[in-house]
């Protein structure tokens, strides 16, 4: 089917946005579909990330869950709007706008992870703490212009919260579920167990992807080339990593189920989900549901 539909790249690789002025460069070849867009496959895939947003923003608002997460999905949506405009135009400003709102998001997900079930005096202190932290980042990062610097960064404070979020589901968690929800208990744990480990699989598939594709990128090249679009755009691998790690939202609606599965609401609300191969988790409330659709009753997964 290929040979009879096949676009070939543009010859002039000619861009509105001027020279590149980034530190970084990626292997989706530059102006090659659109004088408009420098990477424009690595810009559209991260459409992900606004689409989520969105929907969790609705959720947030819909269900009227905690405040922090309507932050840190309004963060989530600029950790992609950040990314459109970096590899749309290769500017170093840009460039600063996609990187740097990943380690805020992270930030603000990590107040709502260290934070629970502390005073309003120690949460402030840690929200200063934090914000202190991603200023001392943006700082360090300008100056040296290291994009290891910022990928250790955002590596290691994704992982502090992901750790910290495991932690509370086995000492805190588990034996609360176990004294109030006996017969629920270990459903929710498993419940929890999957939406984690799922998201961690799909970062580190991205995460994978990511790296062939920096390691692979001259016999890539030359792959497109033959195939040309619209079959060569499965070959960018930087666009398949901005899809896995937008899946990131995993971990934002694992956090937000966690929370409220602490506070002894696992009655109240309910964790849509079926498999990370399936569907997209939604955290809802169990009266609202019920009142736009009354078939829902009981019938949520445990």
């Amino acid at each position: 089917m290929a040979s009879y539909f096949q676009i070939p790249y543009r010859e002039a690789r000619d861009g509105i946005w001027g020279d590149q002025t980034s530190t970084l460069n990626w292997c989706e070849e530059d102006y090659n579909i659109t004088s408009y867009c420098a990477e424009f496959v690595n810009s559209i895939t991260n459409s992900v990330f606004i689409w989520l947003g969105i929907r969790g923003m609705r959720d947030c608002v819909r269900y009227r869950h905690q405040p922090v997460f309507m932050v840190a999905f309004i963060g989530y949506i600029v950790v992609g709007m950040g990314s459109i405009a970096f590899h749309t135009t290769l500017k170093y400003s840009m460039q600063l706008a996609d990187e740097l709102p990943m380690i805020y998001a992270t930030c603000i997900i990590g107040h709502a992870t260290f934070s629970y079930g502390k005073t309003s005096v120690v949460s402030n202190l840690l929200g200063l703490g934090l914000t202190s932290l991603g200023l001392l980042i943006t700082v360090v990062y300008h100056f040296t212009k290291e994009p290891v610097f910022h990928q250790v960064s955002f590596g290691g404070l994704t992982c502090a919260v992901v750790f910290r979020s495991m932690f509370d589901m086995v000492t805190q968690l588990r034996p609360a579920l176990r004294i109030r929800s006996p017969e629920r208990a270990d459903a929710i744990m498993t419940q929890l167990w999957k939406m984690c480990l799922s998201g961690i699989a799909l970062f580190l598939v991205g995460f994978v992807i990511w790296n062939l594709d920096n390691i692979f990128c001259y016999y890539l090249r030359g792959w497109r080339n033959v195939l040309l679009l619209p079959w060569a755009v499965v070959l960018e691998g930087h666009a398949w990593w901005h899809i896995f790690t937008g899946l990131a939202y995993y971990f934002i609606v694992w956090r937000m189920w966690l929370n409220l599965c602490l506070e002894g609401k696992e009655d109240e609300f309910a964790l849509q989900w079926t498999s990370a191969l399936t569907s997209i988790p939604r955290v809802v409330s169990i009266s609202k549901l019920e009142a736009f659709d009354g078939s829902f009753h009981k019938g949520r997964q445990d």
